[in-house]
């Protein structure tokens, strides 16, 4: 059973995400189809960004996701040799 700090924790989690979803996609879907002149353009970096950061973190991802199994795998080898 959960308890209220769990609770917590998770609809900030979830808030969180929600926000970071609806932010990311007004500036990639709805964004291109507003004026530059609009002062809405200034709460958004360059469209360069909306490209390079999600990128960036995926392989920053699957950097840590190798890592993790190169560490799992090597002491899976020395349990084994042991």
């Amino acid at each position: 059973m959960a308890t209220g700090t769990d609770q917590a924790v998770g609809w900030g989690l979830v808030s969180f995400a929600g926000f970071v979803f609806t932010y990311y996609t007004i500036w990639v879907i709805l964004l291109p189809f507003v004026d530059e002149g609009q002062s809405i353009h200034k709460f958004f970096p360059p469209r360069f960004y909306a490209i390079a950061a999600p990128l960036i973190a995926g392989v920053i991802g699957l950097i840590l996701i190798a890592v993790f199994v190169a560490v799992i795998l090597s002491a899976s080898q020395k349990k084994k040799k042991s």
